[in-house]
């Protein structure tokens, strides 16, 4: 039994999310960000017991805050991940940082 933080995404040339940024939370810290592949972030989650909330970067308070339950869902296009399905701001965790200035 796992529990996630997802601080950001990667998309491609279409807009698409295509990597999730997954921080694991542990009992006094939380770690760095690990870039997992959306089927790789799909898996994860869909262990019986493991969870994931959006981890928000609040530039009021300059620190981190932990956001929305993140839920695996099975669309037209397969599986994804998914918070707060009918608040269009922050469905499908476009609204996380974009990291693709990271890492291709």
């Amino acid at each position: 039994m796992a529990k996630y933080r997802i601080s950001g995404v990667w998309k491609n040339s279409s807009n698409v999310i295509t990597h999730y940024a997954f921080h694991t939370v542990g009992e006094k810290s939380t770690t760095r960000a690990l870039k997992k592949s959306k089927a790789d972030a799909v898996n994860l989650l869909e262990i019986n017991g493991n969870s994931a909330f959006t981890w928000v970067w609040n530039y009021s308070t300059a620190g981190w805050e932990i956001g929305e339950e993140v839920e695996v869902v099975n669309g037209n296009n397969g599986k994804y991940l998914r918070s707060s399905p009918d608040n269009t701001k922050t469905d499908n965790l476009a609204h996380l940082i974009d990291y693709d200035w990271i890492s291709p």
